[in-house]
């Protein structure tokens, strides 16, 4: 049982800084004009990394040291049986590079960045159902 509270203080690391995440994402997003949509986006792929992270980390499923939400989705849904189609995240897999770096990059619209609020919190509710409750902050239960 030792173990157990550090599993758990790991767990509402990641569940912290994945809401950060998704908390910078959906107030930047509210700028409107002169919107950076590629920090919204790179926002919601960190928010969905994380708590995918948080997920395997609460089972105690290693996990390689990567950014790629297929990935870690995958290795969620055999190990952990988190149900969430592929489809309603993989387009945040491009975000952990395109948005943070210069390049030939298709722009980002405001319409994508909301799409991409929208799989960042799709992908949270689906994992925090699965996490244990100790997982979660009090407010956030």
């Amino acid at each position: 049982m030792k173990g157990q509270p550090d599993i758990a203080a790991a767990v509402r690391a990641w569940v912290e800084k994945a809401e950060h995440d998704l908390r910078n994402a959906e107030y930047v997003l509210t700028l409107k004009e002169n919107c950076p949509t590629d920090t919204v986006c790179f926002h919601c792929q960190q928010c969905a990394e994380k708590y995918l992270k948080a997920l395997l980390v609460s089972r105690g499923v290693a996990f390689p040291r990567t950014h790629d939400i297929v990935l870690l989705l995958n290795l969620a849904k055999r190990e952990c049986g988190l149900v969430l189609a592929v489809e309603n995240v993989q387009p945040l897999n491009r975000y952990s590079v395109e948005s943070r770096y210069p390049g030939d990059w298709e722009l980002i619209d405001m319409q994508e960045a909301a799409e991409a609020v929208r799989m960042a919190r799709n992908a949270r509710e689906a994992v925090r159902a699965l996490l244990p409750r100790g997982a979660l902050n009090q407010e956030e239960q």
